[in-house]
């Protein structure tokens, strides 16, 4: 079994910024991709950020050029530094990773950013 534990969500002001943090546990021998999505009720959950275990990274276009997605392979965690935050950001962000056969999903957090 696999266990995923967000944090670093919470309330900020337009144009601040936050790091979101999702460490992996459990029956782990290698991750593929990890990533980031979020979700506002009545919409569908839509792409963040990705990374491969290469390091290769893919974002979506509202958050280009504002969020990093970064991991650490050692500590089976994958982090989200969030700049610039606009109120449109707001939602709850959910880490997913995809290891050999399986995918898994965190709790969520949420992130709100006031205007």
């Amino acid at each position: 079994q696999v266990r995923l534990v967000e944090s670093g969500g919470g309330l900020v002001q337009a144009g601040g910024s936050l790091r979101l943090s999702c460490g992996a546990s459990g029956s782990i021998f290698s991750i593929n991709d990890m990533g980031w999505y979020r979700q506002v009720p009545g919409k569908q959950r839509e792409l963040v950020a990705t990374i491969t275990s290469g390091g290769n990274t893919n974002y979506g276009a509202p958050v280009k050029g504002r969020f990093t997605i970064s991991r650490d392979n050692a500590k089976n965690t994958v982090y989200l530094q969030m700049n610039s935050l606009k109120p449109d950001d707001t939602a709850v962000y959910y880490c997913r990773i995809v290891l050999p056969g399986f995918v898994y999903w965190g709790q969520g957090t949420q992130v709100t950013v006031s205007s």
